[in-house]
C-alpha cells in the first residue's frame, strides 16, 4: 500500500543509540547510559502505594477527557506553590505524556501548511510531529551568545503562525529569564502568532527557579509532564494549560484522539505531587551529577559547553574532534562502552559537531562514564 508523504519523518536518533546500546548489553557488555533523558529512579514510593490500594477497589476505567478533577485541582495548586500563579483548574488538560500534548496543541492552534518556529538546537520530536501534521517546522538557528535560546530578532522578518520555546531546554539545559521570555511572548503576539512553552523540565533547576509563561500571560499554551521531575517517564502522563476559550476545543480533540490519559497514571501522578522528600532526594543526585559533569568533561577534553541551568544534560561542541557526531558517538559506544547522543537529533544543520551527555542516572554510573570517556580520549589521541 502507498505511504503518506506526512509519514516520512526522520528517526529519533537517540532511540537508535538506545537500541545499539541494548544490543551491546545483550552481547555481555557493560554500557554506561548517558544518551537517554530518563531518570534512573522509579516513580515515588507514595505514588506506587496509593495506586496499589486504588487498584484493589477500582476497575480503573475511562476518566473524563480533561482528566481527574482532583488531579487538575492539584496541578493548579502547584502553580501557586511554585510560581505564585492563581490558576483556574478548568484550564488544565491532563494528557498522555507531553507527546500527546504536543499533538493536541499543534492540532488546536494550526492549520495544514502553517509555519511554526522552533529553536535549534531543540527537542527533535517537535519537528517531526509538526511534519506529520502537514505543518512546516522552521528551525531558528539560536546563537551561543544567547545560550542557544531563541530571541525576537531570530524571527523578526519571518511569517510564522506560532513559536515553540523550551526552558529549561533539551539538549542544552539553558533557561529563559523573565525579560527574555516576555520579549519572545510580545514579539510572537505582535505577529498574531501563538506562543507555546514546553516546561517539562521545571522542578529540575540549580541556581534559579524556572519561569513559567503563565507568570507573564494567559494567552499561551503551556505543556508539562510527570516524566522528569516526578520520575514517571513510562507512565505516560502529563498536562497542558490553555486559555479558557480554548478548553472546549482541546477537550473535543482529546475525546476523539485519546479518550483520556491512563487512569492508573493519573492516580499515581496525584499521589506523586506530594512526595516532596523523595523528589528532592532525586534532585540532590542531579546536583551531584551536574557537579561531576562540570568537573569530569573538561578532564576528558570536552570543554566547549555552557553549564546547564536546569534539566540533566550537557550539550558539548566536539567540532575539534569530529565533523560526524553520529560516527563519533558510535565509536565512543564501541570503544568506551558509553552511550551518548549525536547532536544531529537536535540540530540538523550544526549537530554534526555536537554531542549531548545526559546525567540523569545514578552518580556511580556518571563517575564511571566520565572515567571511561577520559580513558578513551587519551587512548585514541584526542587529548
Amino acid at each position: 500500500m502507498r505511504k503518506s508523504s506526512r509519514s516520512t519523518v526522520d528517526p529519533f536518533i537517540v532511540m537508535d543509540v538506545m537500541e545499539a546500546a541494548r544490543k551491546a548489553e545483550a552481547a555481555g557488555e557493560h554500557i554506561i547510559h548517558m544518551e537517554v533523558g530518563q531518570p534512573g529512579t522509579a516513580a515515588p514510593q507514595a505514588a506506587q502505594r496509593v495506586l496499589a490500594e486504588t487498584m484493589r477497589k477500582d476497575a480503573m476505567g475511562y476518566t473524563v477527557a480533561l482528566g481527574l478533577p482532583a488531579l487538575r485541582a492539584r496541578i493548579a495548586r502547584l502553580y501557586g506553590e511554585w510560581y505564585n500563579v492563581d490558576l483556574n483548574p478548568e484550564r488544565i488538560v491532563v494528557t498522555s505524556g507531553s507527546s500527546s500534548a504536543f499533538l493536541l496543541a499543534f492540532t488546536a492552534l494550526f492549520d495544514a501548511g502553517d509555519t511554526v518556529a522552533i529553536g535549534a538546537p531543540g527537542y527533535p520530536s517537535y519537528r517531526q510531529i509538526l511534519k506529520a501534521l502537514s505543518l512546516n517546522p522552521l528551525d531558528l538557528r539560536s546563537a551561543p551568545e544567547n545560550r542557544l535560546q531563541p530571541v525576537p530578532d531570530d524571527f523578526a522578518d519571518l511569517d510564522i503562525a506560532g513559536l515553540m520555546v523550551a526552558s529549561p531546554a533539551n539538549p542544552t539545559g539553558t533557561m529563559l529569564d523573565k525579560p527574555a521570555m516576555q520579549a519572545l511572548i510580545d514579539a510572537t503576539h505582535a505577529k498574531g502568532a501563538s506562543f507555546i512553552s514546553d516546561e517539562i523540565y521545571h522542578g529540575i533547576e540549580y541556581e534559579a527557579k524556572a519561569v513559567t509563561a503563565l507568570e507573564l500571560t494567559d494567552d499561551c499554551y503551556v505543556i508539562n509532564s510527570f516524566s522528569k521531575y516526578f520520575s514517571m517517564t513510562g507512565w505516560r502522563i502529563g498536562w497542558m494549560v490553555v486559555p479558557e476559550d480554548h478548553v472546549r476545543t482541546v477537550e473535543r480533540l482529546a475525546q476523539n484522539m485519546f479518550i483520556c490519559a491512563p487512569h492508573v497514571s493519573q492516580v499515581a501522578a496525584l499521589a506523586a505531587m506530594d512526595a516532596t522528600d523523595e523528589l528532592e532526594a532525586n534532585m540532590a543526585v542531579y546536583r551531584k551529577n551536574r557537579r561531576l559533569m562540570l568537573e569530569g568533561l573538561p578532564k576528558a577534553g570536552f570543554t566547549k559547553f555552557a553549564p546547564p541551568d536546569g534539566a540533566f544534560y550537557v550539550y558539548v561542541d566536539v567540532s575539534d574532534f569530529t565533523d560526524d557526531s553520529r560516527a563519533f558517538a558510535a565509536e565512543i559506544l564501541e570503544k568506551a562502552k558509553v552511550a551518548v547522543t549525536p547532536g544531529l537529533d537536535f540540530d540538523p544543520e550544526r549537530g554534526h559537531g555536537t554531542l549531548r551527555f545526559s546525567y540523569a542516572r545514578f552518580s556511580a554510573d556518571i563517575a564511571e562514564g566520565l572515567a571511561r570517556l577520559e580513558t578513551f580520549m587519551r587512548k585514541y589521541g584526542h587529548l
